[in-house]
C-alpha cells in the first residue's frame, strides 16, 4: 500500500509540475494568431521531421540490438522496435517506465536456457537487458553534454548567454548544500547496500539474489565491449543526432513558411525576422530542447515548450508566443509519431505468434 500511494505521490508530483510548466509557457498567448499560424505553416516540413523522427526511432532499435545481440544473438529488430516504440508512449503518462517496460519486453522474447545449477532461465534476463538500456542512455547524455561543449565552443557569442543565464544559472539557483548533502547520502547508500549484496551475498538469499540482480545490471552494462561491430553503433548514435538536428531544422523550416497573408500583420513580421535563421540555429534549438529530457516530466510536457521558446524569445528577441508555435509543432508531432508508431507495435505485438 505505502509503495502505491509512493507511486502515486511521484507522479502526481510529476504531471502536477509539467502541468504548471505548461500553463506559465501558453499564458499570455493569442490563440487567434497562435491558431492561424499553425494552420498557414509549412505542413511537408512538418512530414519530414515526423519521417526523421521515425527514422530515430529505427536507429535507436538497431543501436540497442548491437548492446543485446552479445546476450541473446537471436534478439530480432522486430522486437527491439516494438520495445522502443511502445515505451515511448508509455513514459508519455509514466516517465521513466517505459525504459522498465521495455527491459521486459526483450526479456520475455528471449530464448530459453539452462544455468550451471539446473534453473532455466532467458539468456537476455531483465537484469543485463536493464544494464544495456543504463549504458544506450548514458551515452546519450554524453553526447548531449559534448554536443552542447563543442557548440559552445565556436558559437559563444552568440548562444552562451542562453545557457549561462537560463540554463546553467538557473539550474545554480536551485542547488543549495543541503541538496548536495542529501545527494551524497543517497549515493553512499547506494553503494552500501551494493557492497553489502555482493559481501553477504552467501550468508543470505534475498542478497545473493540482489547481487546477482547488480551482477547482471553489470554485464549488460559492460556488453558493448562483447559487440562485434562497435563502428556501427557509434555510427547509429551519429545518425540518432543527425535525426534529432534535422527534426529540429524541418520544423524551422515550417514556420519560416508561414504565408504572411493568412496572418495577422505583427505575426507577419515576427515570420519575416525569422528567414536569416539556418542549420546552426537549428542545432541550436536541439540542444536548448535536448537539455529538457532531463526534466522529470511526462513526455517532456511543458519543459520543452517553457525551454525552447524562452531560447526563442531570448536569443532572437522574438515574441514568446512566436516561441511556443515552434515549441508545439516540434513537440507536438512528434509525440502524435510516437503514438501512432506505439500504437502499431502494440497490434504488432498482440498478432504476434513468436
Amino acid at each position: 500500500m505505502n509503495k502505491k500511494v509512493g507511486n502515486i505521490l511521484k507522479y502526481g508530483i510529476s504531471a502536477l509540475l509539467a502541468a504548471a510548466l505548461l500553463y506559465f509557457a501558453f499564458r499570455g498567448v493569442n490563440w487567434t494568431d497562435f491558431w492561424s499560424a499553425l494552420k498557414a505553416c509549412r505542413w511537408e516540413y512538418v512530414i519530414l521531421s515526423m519521417l526523421f523522427g521515425l527514422l530515430a526511432f529505427l536507429c535507436r532499435a538497431t543501436r540497442w540490438r548491437e548492446l543485446i545481440l552479445p546476450l541473446d544473438s537471436s534478439t530480432t529488430l522486430r522486437t527491439c522496435f516494438n520495445a522502443v516504440n511502445i515505451s515511448y508512449v508509455v513514459n508519455m503518462a509514466l516517465p521513466r517506465v517505459g525504459e522498465v517496460l521495455r527491459c521486459g519486453y526483450i526479456t520475455r522474447h528471449s530464448t530459453k536456457e539452462t544455468d550451471e545449477e539446473g534453473e532455466v532461465r532467458r539468456k537476455a534476463s531483465f537484469d543485463k537487458v536493464l544494464g544495456t538500456a543504463a549504458l544506450e542512455r548514458s551515452v546519450d547524455i554524453v553526447v548531449l553534454l559534448g554536443l552542447l561543449v563543442i557548440f559552445l565552443l565556436f558559437t559563444w557569442d552568440r548562444f552562451g548567454g542562453f545557457f549561462s543565464e537560463k540554463i546553467f544559472g538557473a539550474a545554480a539557483g536551485g542547488f543549495s548544500a543541503m541538496k548536495a548533502v542529501k545527494i551524497l547520502l543517497v549515493v553512499a547508500a547506494l553503494a552500501a547496500a551494493v557492497w553489502a549484496a555482493f559481501h553477504f551475498a552467501d550468508r543470505w538469499k534475498p542478497l545473493r539474489k540482489l547481487s546477482d540482480f547488480c551482477k547482471g545490471i553489470g554485464q549488460g552494462f559492460l556488453s558493448c565491449l562483447k559487440m562485434k561491430r562497435a563502428w556501427w553503433f557509434f555510427f547509429l548514435t551519429a545518425m540518432i543526432w543527425v535525426c534529432y538536428w534535422m527534426m529540429s531544422a524541418t520544423i524551422l523550416w515550417a514556420v519560416q513558411g508561414i504565408d504572411p497573408a493568412a496572418v495577422s500583420p505583427a505575426l507577419a513580421d515576427t515570420v519575416s525576422r525569422t528567414q536569416g535563421l539556418n542549420l546552426t540555429d537549428a542545432m541550436f534549438l536541439m540542444l536548448a530542447g535536448g537539455l529538457s529530457s532531463l526534466v522529470p516530466v511526462p513526455g517532456g510536457f511543458g519543459a520543452f515548450h517553457f525551454i525552447v521558446a524562452g531560447a526563442i524569445s531570448y536569443v532572437y528577441g522574438l515574441p514568446f508566443e512566436f516561441g511556443m508555435i515552434f515549441a508545439t509543432l516540434s513537440h507536438e508531432s512528434q509525440g502524435v509519431n510516437q503514438i501512432l508508431w506505439g500504437a502499431i507495435s502494440f497490434i504488432d505485438e498482440s498478432i504476434r505468434k513468436d
